[in-house]
């Protein structure tokens, strides 16, 4: 055990939901010293930048009710049972945009709130698109937004798009994009 690891001593689940459950562990933090945690447990999740041409990705626009606004984000899902990362992206794709990838790569995998939430979601870039209908989500309603890169990286910049992962999508879909142009 690290000096910073944290020992479980006792764990209760106080509410399983359909996506999530919430535990409550009480851990040692130092010798003779315990800390409450909170833990928001989560099946795991991915999102995808997916291009349409060299220039051009296609990002969603989705209510978020949590937050009471409509956010323009990668198109993104948790993962079902058995379903690998890489399934998962080709359905989300399907589902929210209406194509498929021939050429899907992870490039990373992030925690967006590691303090209160076991969520990983695991960020992938995919290209060679065409189009293949998915059933879309019963409890999801999502507008396909085609955009160049570039105006996704000034809309990073002006605070048009909120969201953690497509954020960071963009970020490293535009790094990647300058590698290749090379500037």
């Amino acid at each position: 055990m690290s000096d910073l690891e944290e020992r479980v001593i006792k764990t209760e689940e106080v509410y399983q939901g359909k996506l999530v459950t919430l535990r409550r562990d009480i851990v040692e933090i130092a010798p003779g010293k315990r800390a409450l945690r909170e833990v928001v447990v989560h099946p795991g999740a991915v999102a995808v930048v997916p291009f349409l041409d060299r220039e051009t990705i296609i990002l969603v626009r989705q209510y978020r009710h949590a937050i009471g606004q409509e956010l323009l984000e990668i198109p993104a899902g948790t993962l079902k049972k058995g379903e690998t990362a890489e399934e998962c992206a080709q359905r989300e794709l399907k589902e929210e945009i209406g194509y498929e990838a021939g050429n899907i790569r992870k490039i990373t995998r992030l925690f967006p709130a590691p303090g209160y939430t076991s969520e990983a979601i695991d960020l992938f870039i995919a290209s060679d698109l065409h189009p293949s209908k998915g059933q879309a989500e019963e409890d999801e309603v999502v507008e396909p937004v085609a955009l160049k890169l570039e105006s996704a990286i000034d809309w990073v910049r002006n605070g048009v798009i909120k969201d953690g992962k497509t954020i960071i999508g963009i970020l490293i879909a535009w790094d990647r994009f300058q590698q290749a142009k090379g500037g």
